[in-house]
């Protein structure tokens, strides 16, 4: 039986989910923040789904890229991008301000159009698997792993939202000291399994947080820990954390902002000459691992940071590189340079979790465990979650993704972004943090 893969209708309905009190530089996460959920239909009938960015200046091109597609094949994925380029963006929206949902520097309107194109891609390519009973991972040449595994993903966080500010419960408690970071992540080992840990830091002064690591090394000894200030360091901050934590680090992600500034740290804590993958480089151990989302977030930036050893871990994110295709060719670039493979993550739903662990199943040179801030979301759109078994995801073999849209609670959580009253529909952090403490500007960079 032949299939019709023609596009007859994209529906978009952008929703907003439930987010605890998480700290980062920048201030805290709001208490709902924004999504895109995509349905790609063919003549068929069949429906194949993908998620991305949320926020206004996302909306506005996926709505006119959305009805571009109408008509052409599901398959026609490569089009894709030629589509994205005939899409006008604001560059006045975007241009020079920081990317505060991502925190991936600076934004712009090639990353922005990028980001719209991934969930697309994911639809096509969920579409694409179920008409020809193929998994995704399938698609992208086959998986190398039957599960992914993910790193607990912790947060200093407050108890609850400020009074009186509209929010949905949670019960993980505060985690401002040391003692709290530890709580959270044995709750994350008893309820998740996992067995590394990652640290969202540039909250405290820097020997705070290096007291933090040393009471998760002490707790979980031997386990892989991560922490990463968002570029919240100046060079010689960061050359004294990663001296100071050396022993116990996995690898620091984006502790100062550029790839100057991270070269700089590279070269004063010999990490620019070890092999983050620990497979290859001659078996050069010395120095810390340098890990990014921040400064190697396009192809056009990598030269420059190989060039000068600023990275050796790239956190690849699909939202970020325009699809799962593209994150295939990011990871083939950095096993040509010997450059180490993981995951960046945003707050994602089920879909997005379910498009990493296709894609990163399919990457041989995935060494790290990958980022997911999953398990903070207690809201999804999906008929069942998907869960963490000893820390990781199994990888689906049904056709598609493998996941199902809960169209109840898409609606339900679409209703929430269409009764906000604006206030909501663009994460903003510094503003969150404005609630509870009025005076607050986002500190300039470096912050220590």
């Amino acid at each position: 039986m032949t299939r019709d893969l023609t596009i007859t209708a994209v529906r978009l309905t952008p929703i907003l989910v439930a987010d605890p009190p998480l700290l980062n530089t920048q201030g805290v996460h709001q208490p709902y923040t924004p999504r895109l959920i995509i349905e790609v239909e063919t003549a068929d009938g069949i429906t194949g789904v993908g998620e991305t960015y949320g926020d206004t200046k996302y909306l506005e091109p996926a709505r006119p890229f959305a009805e571009k597609l109408v008509g052409r094949q599901v398959s026609d994925l490569n089009a894709l991008f030629v589509l994205a380029d005939e899409v006008a963006v604001d560059s006045a929206r975007v241009s020079g301000q920081v990317d505060v949902g991502g925190l991936r520097g600076v934004q712009t309107a090639d990353k922005l159009r990028l980001s719209v194109v991934s969930g697309f891609e994911v639809a096509c390519l969920d579409a694409l698997g179920k008409a020809l009973g193929l998994p995704v991972h399938a698609l992208l040449g086959g998986k190398v792993r039957d599960a992914v595994e993910y790193s607990a993903y912790l947060f200093y966080k407050w108890a609850a939202h400020p009074e009186g500010v509209a929010s949905e419960k949670d019960d993980w408690g505060a985690a401002v000291d040391p003692a709290g970071v530890v709580g959270q992540a044995r709750a994350f080992t008893e309820r998740y399994g996992f067995t590394s840990f990652k640290l969202k830091g540039g909250v405290f002064p820097p020997d705070e947080e290096i007291a933090a690591i040393r009471a998760l090394a002490e707790a979980f000894p031997g386990h892989p820990l991560r922490l990463d200030p968002n570029g919240a360091w100046s060079v010689e901050t960061s050359l004294r954390v990663a001296a100071e934590l050396g022993d116990v680090l996995e690898y620091l992600e984006d502790p100062a902002l550029g790839t100057p500034a991270m070269a700089e740290v590279a070269a004063g804590t010999g990490g620019a000459a070890r092999s983050a993958s620990g497979k290859g480089g001659g078996g050069r151990r010395a120095g810390v691992p340098l890990a990014t989302n921040m400064c190697v977030t396009t192809f056009a930036e990598i030269p420059e940071a190989f060039a000068k050893g600023a990275v050796q871990v790239v956190l690849c994110d699909h939202h970020y590189w325009g699809g799962l295709r593209n994150t295939q060719q990011l990871a083939a670039v950095c096993r040509t340079f010997d450059v180490g493979v993981s995951m960046h993550s945003n707050t994602h739903l089920g879909i997005s979790l379910a498009a990493m662990t296709h894609v990163a199943a399919t990457v041989p040179n995935l060494h790290h465990a990958c980022d997911s801030h999953y398990p903070w979301q207690s809201e999804d759109v999906l008929t069942e979650r998907l869960t963490f078994d000893g820390g990781k995801v199994t990888v689906s073999d049904a056709p598609g993704l493998g996941v199902e849209l809960d169209r109840d609670r898409l609606e339900f959580l679409h209703r929430r972004w269409r009764d906000d009253d604006g206030t909501l529909r663009d994460r903003d952090d510094a503003a969150a943090m404005r609630i509870a403490a009025p005076e607050w500007v986002t500190p300039p960079v470096p912050r220590w």
